[in-house]
């Protein structure tokens, strides 16, 4: 009876054994599978990841407009207008005769005188004119010149006036040098006569 109980005891010792075993060699065998499982999920997944990232964003070329599509502004700029020659000019240099303000009658007849030059780079040539250009012309004619006046050089120039009638008062003529382009250059020169009674307002002191 005892040896029975002793056998069975060992077999169910060397059943624990066994169990234990092959237990022990499922697990090794397990953890090697689930191991692999486990890479070959994680690669798995890695390479979803990959195939389902959105491609890189690419920001789009700023487009710029081509020369031909360039709206061109309108110039506002004037046109320039014709110009005298600066190589001619005239100075005034003084009255040779009748000076601003001298007294004369209605229908006098007179000459005014005045002396200039010539200042500008280039000789004045004969045909150049002298012409009036406002105020009252004084019944003066345009006066051509007949010969060239040189660079520098001084000249009086004449011409033949009547004062007018029936008009009071402060009389203006004024007169310039054209050339022969009908261009008018230098100084503008001036008469200034007094004709009748000029009342001049008395002047009064302000306490």
């Amino acid at each position: 009876m005892k040896f029975r109980y002793l056998l069975i005891s060992l077999g169910l010792i060397a059943g624990v054994f066994l169990f234990s075993c092959a237990d022990n060699r499922a697990d090794q065998t397990s953890g090697v599978d689930t191991d692999a499982i486990r890479t070959q999920a994680v690669q798995t997944y890695a390479s979803s990841l990959t195939e389902s990232l959105p491609a890189p964003f690419t920001p789009f070329p700023t487009q710029t407009a081509s020369p031909a599509a360039t709206e061109t502004a309108l110039s506002t700029t004037p046109e320039p207008s014709p110009t005298t020659n600066p190589c001619f000019n005239l100075l005034y240099i003084s009255d040779v005769t009748i000076p601003d303000g001298t007294r004369m009658k209605p229908g006098e007849k007179f000459t005014k005188t005045w002396l200039v030059q010539n200042i500008g780079g280039c000789a004045w040539r004969a045909g150049f004119t002298f012409r009036h250009v406002g105020g009252d012309p004084m019944r003066g004619g345009t006066i051509t010149l007949t010969e060239a006046i040189p660079t520098g050089a001084k000249r009086e120039i004449s011409i033949e006036l009547v004062v007018p009638s029936g008009v009071n008062g402060i009389i203006e003529s004024a007169w310039q040098m054209a050339d022969d382009t009908g261009s008018f250059f230098g100084d503008t020169l001036f008469v200034q006569i007094i004709v009748g009674d000029v009342t001049t307002p008395a002047v009064t002191n302000t306490p």
